[in-house]
């Protein structure tokens, strides 16, 4: 149950990412609004997962569903470049974020 906690609190990492960036520096309301609901959500989520979870693997995976999650959506809805060395890049990243969850009893 902690890696699905994990996991969804990884993905609003992403959704606060993506608000933040619509917020044009906190100078727009809703959005400056769902980047902090989706911070609380984000680390409410990780604390709770981290009662079962080692800090280091809770975290490391934590933070890379919320870079590879942010990656994506620049590339898939703000145009972002997706050039071959940044694929390889956030591949790694997602490999590595496997690793750790078969490391990790």
């Amino acid at each position: 149950m902690a890696w699905v906690i994990l996991v969804i609190g990884g993905l609003f990492e992403v959704v606060w990412a993506y608000a933040m960036k619509q917020s044009q520096g906190f100078t727009r309301f809703w959005p400056s609004a769902i980047t902090a609901a989706g911070v609380l959500m984000s680390m409410g989520l990780l604390s709770w997962s981290m009662r079962t979870l080692p800090l280091g693997t809770a975290y490391m995976v934590w933070t890379g569903i919320g870079a590879v999650g942010a990656f994506a959506v620049g590339i898939v809805i703000l145009g972002e470049p997706a050039n071959a060395m940044r694929l390889v890049a956030a591949l790694l990243i997602l490999s590595g974020l496997v690793m750790m969850k078969l490391a990790t009893p």
